[in-house]
């Protein structure tokens, strides 16, 4: 019916409250002095790690990544999640060479002195085959940290593609340009000049995610939920998780209690 809200609008509308405290939370003015942006990027990083996972969830999901290979039933949906794989997983550098976001962030948190040890443990432990739970421990990694994560696995490890799909997309690209544009423009004012790898990190976000991968991700939740109400209803509550997910992690950053050894 004509009269009948677009769904990826209703949902829009229906989490809108939840995305806007978020969007409005104080951490992004309580970002002061170095040292508290040492401790924010400690904390966010696992978040740039997580990230992959659903990504790569998408691809197994929505692309074929076995042999033989068949094709499977959507090239624009391939293409998308393929583009966004080779941007995520191989970007180019503010140098022009081959990175992940994920290795250009660690770069950026060793410019600023911030320590990489907590992640470079947990990648360590998944590396050699450790669940993510007992990773997340041999990474001693914050309460606020192991939730979000575990949030993002049980996500990944529900085998709902569309469910996957909604947290890519409204959990994550849909809401960086937005929440990332108060980062950059709070960082560019407290420090000028000072952290350019991170700021050249955050302003490809906003760019990738804003122009061209946030739209295309709605189109995959649309032809992933198609006219299954079920599935809406999942991807709304997914969104909502996410939300709500981001929110505790935020809340859990307390640049007062960052560690003595980086103040």
């Amino acid at each position: 019916m004509e009269d009948v809200l677009d769904p990826i609008e209703f949902l829009q509308q229906e989490v809108a409250s939840t995305r806007q405290l978020l969007l409005n939370n104080g951490l992004y003015y309580r970002l002061q002095s170095m040292a508290d942006l040492r401790h924010f990027m400690e904390h966010h990083v696992f978040a740039v790690w997580d990230f992959m996972s659903l990504l790569k969830a998408l691809q197994r999901d929505l692309t074929c990544v076995d042999v033989p290979w068949v094709p499977t039933a959507n090239p624009a949906t391939r293409r998308l999640i393929n583009e966004i794989v080779l941007e995520e997983e191989t970007d180019l550098d503010p140098q022009g060479q081959p990175t992940s976001h994920f290795e250009l962030y660690m770069r950026a948190m060793e410019e600023c002195g911030a320590n990489t040890q907590p992640i470079r443990r947990l990648v360590a432990a998944v590396g050699a085959g450790r669940p993510v739970s007992q990773a997340l421990t041999d990474a001693q990694a914050p309460e606020s940290v192991r939730q979000f994560v575990e949030t993002t696995f049980r996500i990944v490890e529900s085998g709902k593609a569309h469910a996957v799909a909604a947290a890519f997309t409204f959990g994550r690209e849909d809401l960086i340009p937005a929440m990332f544009r108060q980062l950059v423009g709070e960082l560019r004012t407290r420090f000028p000049g000072q952290l350019d790898t991170f700021t050249y990190y955050l302003d490809r976000h906003i760019q990738l995610d804003e122009e061209v991968h946030a739209p295309l991700a709605q189109q995959m939740v649309r032809e992933l939920c198609a006219d299954d109400p079920q599935r809406w209803q999942d991807a709304q509550q997914v969104t909502i998780e996410c939300l709500e997910a981001r929110m505790a992690l935020w809340d859990g950053i307390k640049p007062t209690q960052a560690s003595p050894t980086l103040a």
